[in-house]
């Protein structure tokens, strides 16, 4: 038999003989991996259903070699999604996804039928993503239930859904979502096409999708947006981006991306607006700092003390006559340290992974200090813009941030302020250089579009965002009735 030839040696493939109880008896065999699919849904849903049914066919209807496929597809197994199919290929792929297959003894055609998708990890709160006030549901490795906690926040037929596979062996199923007539028909056409084009023998996760078709494969910054929060993308999806996921991995990737993007949380939509506009300003003084104190920091004290005061200055002076090092050495060394602390803080388990990033900071910190090795100054920078780069909700953001800061700590050290403005204004100029999918990554600010600031650096009232971005959802700007403002309260009766 030619499909035992292509599963020699594949032990999780089980071949289940059987015969239909019929005149004269049918030979037939159920194909299935049990790694994929519980064996007794293989044999017992299946196989015990078609030998008890087989009985009781009315009298009339007589099973041949040449119509027991349709007999089974039509009266037997009407309890789940069959298809019969003469594609032998088709077969094979179907039964690694596991289905079960179904094929009759001399009959050309065979008879495949979907059982359900295998158990994966249950439903949880995203770990990457936590909010204090919004849904707790996450995306799972498991496609099928990700596209179902999409479906639950949008149920709209324009909710499309297009299936691709990736992979020459892996066959990695990859599903774009659009919502059809509010993202740009250029923008879809562009994800197809860039997918398509991936040539590759395995896809482990979203995170090669992301690189094979980002705009500029060598950008520190990211271009392709990932999360693992539904309602994040169900937003996504309502400003006319596309979103696309990657069987077996949570991480959900969504196109166009724009850095004021990298900056939003999920929960800015569901606080009070004056609150979450608070929070925003915060976040952007957060990003500043991470990437500029330490910087500024070695600035001052190298080649500008005249910007400290007086009495600063001198507790300074005499807490760092005795150092061995210069300021930018201590600054770039605890840097390292605190970088080398939070990547064992990940590693580790994740009971001990805070506890040791935590007290390994404050007791090597502090034994540097008393040991004279560094002073004071660069302990309390080096403190608090790690508690700053905790404010970036985006990973790969604060990453790129992280990278970008030791760059202007060398600048600094160098060139003071002058360098510190110089590599200000690379990072600025590389960013307005950036595209994502056609889309400027600093819009809505360069290129300017004043009526898209309403959700940039805070957040307006609901009822003041009429429109979708201009760049995303231009083809269906209304979000909202123009005339729909806040609810006024009734007017009591006497």
């Amino acid at each position: 038999m030619e499909l035992q030839k292509i599963f020699d040696l594949c032990a999780d493939i089980v071949f289940r003989k059987f015969t239909l109880n019929c005149e004269p008896p049918i030979n037939a065999i159920a194909v299935f991996a049990d790694s994929m699919i519980d064996e007794k849904i293989g044999s017992e849903a299946i196989l015990k259903a078609i030998m008890q049914e087989t009985t009781s066919l009315p009298s009339n209807v007589q099973i041949t070699k040449s119509n027991a496929i349709q007999i089974l597809s039509d009266r037997l197994l009407t309890v789940m999604s069959t298809k019969d199919t003469s594609d032998f290929l088709e077969l094979v792929d179907f039964v690694l996804k596991g289905g079960v297959a179904i094929i009759i003894d001399g009959s050309p055609r065979a008879l495949i039928c979907s059982v359900g998708s295998p158990e994966g990890r249950a439903i949880e709160e995203p770990i990457t993503e936590p909010v204090v006030r919004g849904p707790r549901d996450g995306f799972v490795e498991d496609y099928h239930t990700n596209l179902s906690l999409i479906r639950r926040r949008i149920k709209s037929s324009r909710l499309k859904v297009e299936l691709i596979e990736v992979g020459a062996i892996s066959k990695t199923t990859v599903a774009l979502c659009y919502i059809k007539g509010i993202a740009q028909d250029s923008l879809i056409e562009e994800v197809k096409t860039r997918i398509s084009r991936i040539k590759i023998d395995a896809v482990p996760g979203s995170g090669t999708i992301e690189e094979m078709i980002t705009d500029q494969p060598f950008s520190l910054f990211p271009l392709v947006q990932y999360s693992e929060r539904p309602d994040k993308i169900a937003g996504s999806l309502m400003e006319g981006r596309v979103a696309i996921l990657v069987d077996n991995t949570p991480m959900t990737l969504i196109v166009p991306t724009t850095f004021i993007s990298l900056l939003q949380s999920s929960e800015d939509y569901y606080n009070e607006f004056i609150f979450a506009s608070f929070i925003r300003i915060i976040r952007f003084m957060a990003l500043n700092m991470a990437l500029m104190l330490p910087a500024v920091t070695v600035a001052i004290m190298t080649f500008h003390q005249e910007i400290i005061p007086d009495k600063l200055m001198g507790i300074i002076i005499i807490t760092r006559k005795e150092l061995p090092f210069p300021i930018y050495v201590e600054v770039l060394l605890m840097e390292m340290f605190f970088e080398i602390l939070r990547e064992a803080g990940v590693r580790l388990p994740r009971t001990i992974g805070q506890s040791v990033s935590i007290v390994g900071g404050l007791v090597i910190g502090q034994a540097t200090v008393n040991a004279g090795f560094v002073g004071f100054e660069p302990v309390i920078v080096v403190a608090l813009t790690a508690v700053a780069s905790f404010a970036i909700p985006n990973y790969a953001a604060g990453t790129a941030i992280r990278i970008l800061r030791f760059g202007l700590i060398i600048l600094a050290a160098f060139l003071g302020g002058v360098g510190v403005m110089l590599g200000l204004m690379f990072i600025l100029f590389y960013l307005c250089g950036l595209r994502s999918f056609g889309v400027p990554y600093l819009s809505p600010i360069a290129p300017l579009s004043p009526g898209d600031l309403k959700d940039t650096f805070i957040r307006a009232p609901w009822w003041a965002m009429l429109t979708r971005p201009r760049l995303t959802g231009a083809k269906e700007p209304a979000r909202m009735d123009t005339n729909q403002g806040p609810t006024k309260p009734s007017k009591g009766t006497d």
